[in-house]
């Protein structure tokens, strides 16, 4: 049954679907020669063989298939091979029956099939014909009838005829029952062929007519179009290869010029050419030999310097081998020009003919053509060979000739003194010996073997190698020398080589001598003396390595497949037409589909409905365009789910730039289009919340001043989004106050540090807005510094900010006044007491000055401590002033100990009347901080006031408060204030904090809570701590560095 099975390699071409061909030989030689290949490669592809021959030729069959390395015993054994003779096959009860024939046939062709083998390889010998007399004509017909059978089937029937045992008549009636040919050992498609159909009326109609091998059919006329002429032109083109076939005996032992210039008259004369050129290779890589020939008709118009630039115009970048036929004009004159190869891959060369005929070459002249070509090939291989043969020849006849001459004045040095003839004699067994070293010193394993085949010698790598004697050696055939599983096949090769007197090459395992078995590749050659064999020669060459790296090549092929196949993708392969002809197996388990349903568009059943239109407009296209591409679609799972793939294809070109064939894989991204949703969605709801909350994120590629901004932060600024975005822009909306303060921040941030800052910008309308900027350098390499950040819109915030702390100040000033006002009396003191010193003082000096004589130093003296009490009292005010004054935050550098004395002393007379004794622990190498003066004083003072407060009622112990400033770990400082009051109810610890919240009877609950404001915004802390006795401890603590509270100043 028909398959459509891929083309058959046969005699230099393919046979296509037709494959009933009639194959002409001039020997047997010749047709083992082309046939071999042919039946061998059919044993190795595991397609069944069934060969027809004469009862005499069975052995002589045997032989040449065992000898091609076919082993025809296994074969029969394993149902591969059947070997028919003509008579069991074609006479049975010694009649051929064309019906009979029929069912042979088809029973033959529907057998192989349905054991298990791809197709079958048909082989038949047809010289029986000869012997048949009558019953040539029911052969004939037959031949033509049993063509309806293999138009059924894909089988390969090869009908063989021996050219010298058929008359013309009958060779052309075969020739018109084939539809392919063989002929001069060239595969070629019968232009003479006629379908049984149109044959078997035609024959039969003119077949009383016209006596066994000599028939005329020149009434049939009226049944086929134009037989007359199609036999006559037959005979013509059958005449013509007959004499083509006979230029090889022209050639025997001529050079190649007489070769080439016999074939060019040849196909002068046969296809009536304008010209013929060819070009012959130097087989050395030298410069080639082109020889043409032009007829008289066209060297009238044109000189064979003319046609030659024609040709070479033809080849263009091209060789000329791959340019079967074109035409060319040579002024006025069309030609048709069709090219042949000297050898099966134009090694040899080429052959250009031309002809000022319409439609040359007709396909008889493409059939001389290329048989012409192959008998000038083969004759001008034998030319080759035999000018080597001859040239060895010469060189062995010097040889021989100067080891003549010096034999004959060794014998005549012999003649003359003896000592000389001994002294030759050595020379010549230290020549056998040195011949012998030779032998022992060649890289490889040499052994020589009798006719009969015994071994008879080796060199001494093989002893080495096999750590056997020769006596051992010589039992090779039944030792373990070769390894047991390929004994049998090398006896075999060896034998039959033997009988035939042919070389022999086959590749076994010689066993080493510690026991390890090697691959060798043992080549047998005949030495032939007289005519007969007198020994032959064995080469043995390692390759076990190259053995074992094919096995290895095997082994990767294996694993390819299997990686392949185990891709977590979805691959694929096309032809050029696009047409799918492989999936890996996880394409095929995905889809569900075997590879026969998923073959050629199969494959589109998988696809989701609404995509289908889509992948097959783009299939398309990539496939006309011959260019890569890629598309997205849905494939359904076996269990019915669908899912995205991403498709893409890319084309394989051969070194022409041609399609060879498409490969593609499929990619499951239903992960990354679920991802993408959900990508959708967040960045709909990151751009809302940005909306919300007036923020915008920013990407900033600081060398390629390359920003990519989000809509809020377009919004913001106020600027078209269509606007480029560059440092300059940014920089130039930035208020001009804020400016140097974002140039210091941005210098910082391109030194690898994070940017977070707060600046105000004039936007194009002229609204001031406040924002704060927060980036992180992303990445750093080469000083190509890119950021990533966000900035918020904060005038809002920092309006809303501006009035607390308005608030706040005017809030902390009452807290001032309203302790201030409690120390009406500490205050007088402190005055008083500089003010009754400089009273004092001047009646001192006025004394001093009145004296007799005036006592001017003391009253020096006393004036200088009236300056000091003034400077004291001053002093006094000074602080008085400060606290009782609105400021807005200061900073300045201060010692906390100066300032902690300065609340003291205005305290200390109003703690002394409420009979508290202070103590003071002041650290000596406490640093100086940051921060406003009179805030931190009236934290102090705040404190301290609260603590007196709090021991008013305790009269069984000492109301003792302690004032302690230290230093902390991680460069800050701390004032701790510790009572020995009522202490600090543990309920009520977490509110005392809070605005408006007093233990006291007559407070307004503010103190504490301005004075943590006041803490915080120093970036301090301000915390209460229960005492082990009786009291509280009430501490707080704020950093010494500036940077932060300059920025929290700035903020």
């Amino acid at each position: 049954m028909k398959r459509n099975a891929p083309p058959i390699s046969f005699a230099g071409s393919q046979l296509g679907e037709a494959r009933h061909v009639c194959a002409f030989f001039n020997s047997e030689d010749e047709q083992y020669r082309v046939l071999l290949p042919f039946i061998k490669e059919g044993f190795e592809c595991g397609d069944k063989a069934v060969h027809i021959v004469n009862p005499d030729q069975r052995g002589d069959h045997l032989q040449r298939l065992a000898a091609a390395g076919i082993d025809p015993a296994a074969a029969q054994a394993s149902g591969q091979f059947e070997l028919r003779t003509n008579v069991e096959t074609y006479l049975r009860d010694g009649r051929f029956d064309q019906d009979r024939m029929l069912e042979v046939f088809e029973q033959l062709a529907s057998g192989n099939a349905n054991g298990g083998f791809p197709l079958s390889r048909i082989v038949c010998h047809m010289e029986w014909v000869v012997d048949c007399g009558s019953q040539v004509d029911d052969v004939i017909e037959f031949e033509s009838r049993v063509n309806e059978v293999w138009r059924r089937h894909d089988d390969a029937v090869i009908c063989t005829y021996d050219l010298a045992k058929f008359g013309g008549d009958t060779v052309i009636d075969i020739m018109r029952t084939h539809p392919i040919v063989i002929i001069g050992g060239i595969l070629q498609r019968n232009p003479f062929y006629v379908p049984p159909e149109l044959f078997v009326p035609e024959f039969a109609s003119g077949q009383r007519s016209r006596p066994f091998a000599a028939r005329r059919r020149s009434d049939v006329a009226a049944t086929v179009e134009s037989p007359v002429e199609d036999v006559a032109r037959l005979r013509r083109c059958l005449s013509d290869l007959v004499s083509i076939m006979a230029l090889p005996a022209l050639w025997a032992g001529g050079e190649p010029p007489r070769i080439v210039s016999t074939l060019i008259v040849s196909l002068l004369e046969m296809l009536r050419l304008a010209f013929v050129f060819v070009r012959l290779n130097d087989p050395d890589g030298g410069p080639s030999t082109e020889v043409m020939r032009v007829g008289a008709p066209l060297q009238q118009i044109a000189g064979a310097r003319g046609i030659h630039e024609v040709i070479q115009s033809l080849q263009g970048d091209a060789p000329l081998e791959s340019l079967p036929s074109a035409r060319v004009s040579i002024g006025e004159v069309d030609l048709w020009v069709a090219t042949a190869r000297l050898g099966l891959q134009g090694e040899i060369g080429i052959v250009v003919a031309g002809s000022q005929r319409l439609g040359f070459p007709a396909q008889t002249e493409r059939l001389l053509l290329d048989v012409a070509a192959n008998q000038a090939a083969l004759g001008l291989q034998q030319a080759r060979l035999l000018s080597e043969q001859r040239r060895v020849a010469n060189e062995l006849d010097e040889r021989v000739g100067q080891r003549t001459s010096e034999l004959a004045a060794a014998n005549e040095s012999l003649k003359k003194e003896v000592a000389e003839r001994r002294r030759a004699e050595e020379a010549l067994r230290e020549a056998e010996s040195n011949s012998r070293l030779i032998v022992d010193s060649i890289p490889g394993l040499v052994s020589t073997l009798t006719p009969a085949g015994e071994v008879e010698s080796v060199n001494r790598q093989v002893l080495e190698y096999c750590g056997r004697t020769l006596e051992e050696l010589k039992q090779w055939g039944t030792s373990d020398t070769v390894h047991p599983d390929d004994l049998p096949r090398a006896i075999e090769a060896v034998s039959g080589s033997m009988a035939l007197g042919v070389p022999y090459d086959i590749e076994v395992r010689i066993r080493r001598f510690d026991g390890v078995y090697r691959w060798f590749q043992v080549r047998g050659l005949p030495l032939n003396s007289n005519g007969r064999i007198a020994r032959w020669y064995a080469l043995h060459t390692d390759i076990d390595a190259r053995k074992r790296a094919e096995e290895a090549l095997r082994g990767r092929e294996r694993n390819l497949k299997l990686i392949i196949d185990t891709i977590p993708a979805l691959a694929w392969s096309a032809r050029p037409d696009g047409n799918a002809e492989f999936f890996n197996q996880h394409y095929l388990d995905f889809v569900g589909l075997s590879a026969e349903q998923a073959r050629d568009g199969g494959w589109m059943a998988a696809v989701h409905p609404d995509d289908l239109n889509g992948v097959t407009a783009t299939w398309q296209r990539m496939v006309a365009s011959q260019g890569a591409g890629e598309t997205e679609a849905r494939l359904r799972r076996q269990d019915g789910e669908y899912r995205w793939f991403l498709m893409r294809a890319h084309p394989l070109r051969d070194e022409k730039g041609d399609i060879v064939k498409w490969y593609g894989i499929n990619t499951d991204i239903e992960d990354r289009k679920r991802a993408e949703v959900e990508l959708r969605r967040a960045y709909d709801s990151v751009a809302a919340a940005q909306r919300l909350s007036r923020t915008g994120n920013f990407t900033a590629d600081i060398v390629a001043d390359d920003h990519k901004w989000s809509a809020e932060l377009y919004r913001i600024f106020e600027i078209d989004p269509a606007t480029r975005i560059t440092v300059r822009t940014v920089r130039n909306i930035i208020h001009p106050e804020d400016r140097p303060s974002f140039d210091a921040t941005f210098a910082r941030a391109l030194g690898a540090a994070d940017f977070d800052g707060g600046f105000r910008i004039v936007t194009a309308s002229g609204k001031v807005k406040h924002i704060h900027a927060v980036a992180h350098l992303l990445e750093l390499v080469a000083d190509r510094p890119v950021f990533i950040g966000a900035i918020q819109d904060v005038t809002e915030n920092k309006l809303a900010e501006e009035a607390l702390d308005r608030a706040r100040s005017e809030l902390a000033h009452v807290a001032r006044v309203t302790t201030l006002s409690t120390l009406t009396a500490s205050i007088a003191h402190e005055v008083n007491q500089p003010l009754s010193g400089i009273i004092t003082n001047a009646s001192t000096c006025l004394r001093l000055l009145d004296a007799d004589p005036p006592n001017v130093e003391g009253a020096r003296e006393t004036a200088r401590r009236t300056i000091r009490d003034g400077n004291r009292a001053s002093d006094v005010i000074t602080r008085l002033r400060a606290l009782f004054s609105k400021k807005e935050f200061t900073l300045e550098s201060l010692d906390l100990n100066e300032a902690t004395r300065e609340v003291i002393a205005l305290a200390l007379s109003d703690l002394h009347r409420n009979r508290v004794i202070l103590r003071s622990e002041l650290a000596d190498d406490l640093p100086k901080v940051t921060g406003d003066r009179v805030q931190l004083q009236q934290v102090i003072l705040n404190l301290l006031r609260n603590a007196s407060d709090s021991m008013t009622d305790v009269d069984d112990r000492p109301r003792q408060l302690l004032v302690r400033t230290e230093r902390e770990s991680g460069d800050r400082v701390r004032v701790t204030v510790r009572d020995a009051g009522v202490g600090v109810d543990p309920q009520s610890r977490d509110k005392l904090f809070d605005a408006f919240y007093t233990t006291k009877s007559g407070g307004m609950g503010i103190g504490l809570s301005v004075s943590r404001s006041i803490v915080e915004r120093h970036h301090g802390r301000l915390w209460v701590e229960p005492n082990d006795g009786p009291g509280a401890t009430f501490v707080f603590s704020i950093p010494c560095g500036p940077r932060r509270l300059i920025d929290a100043a700035a903020q």
